[in-house]
C-alpha cells in the first residue's frame, strides 16, 4: 500500500488529498487541468465539490461509518465513479482511494484516472 506523500508523487494522473472532516487539503496540477478548478477555488472545500450530488448522501453515511469504525470497503482497490468538473459536467474515472493516520489523525488520497476525459 503506498503512502500519501507517494501517492503525491502520482504526476501524470489527478490527486486530491484530503483531512478527516473531507476538506480538501491538495490537488496536483493533472487535477486541475482535468477537472478545470485553480487551487483557490478547491482547497479547503469539501469533497462534495468533486462528489455528484445525488451520492452526498452514500458518500456521507460511508464517511461517517469509517470515522466510528475505521473499517472501509472502498480504500484500496480501485472504483469506477462519477466526478464533478468544475464546469458541472460528470465524467467517469477509476478511484484508488487510500487512508492514512498521521498523529492521530486520517487523511485520505485519491487517485482519479479519467476514464472518459
Amino acid at each position: 500500500m503506498k503512502t500519501i506523500e507517494e501517492i503525491k508523487l502520482q504526476a501524470e494522473l489527478p490527486v486530491l488529498v484530503t483531512d478527516e472532516q473531507g476538506l480538501i487539503i491538495y490537488a496536483n496540477e493533472p487535477f486541475r487541468a482535468v477537472f478545470g478548478w485553480d487551487d483557490d477555488e478547491v482547497l479547503g472545500q469539501t469533497l462534495e465539490v468533486i462528489i455528484p450530488r445525488s451520492f452526498h448522501d452514500s458518500h456521507h453515511l460511508g464517511f461517517s461509518r469509517f470515522a466510528m469504525t475505521e473499517q472501509s470497503k472502498v480504500l484500496n482497490h480501485p472504483l469506477k465513479l462519477k466526478a464533478v468538473k468544475k464546469d458541472g459536467t460528470e465524467i467517469e474515472a477509476e478511484h484508488f482511494i487510500t487512508a492514512e493516520k498521521l498523529a492521530g489523525n486520517w487523511f485520505f488520497a485519491a487517485i482519479l484516472r479519467p476514464l472518459d476525459a
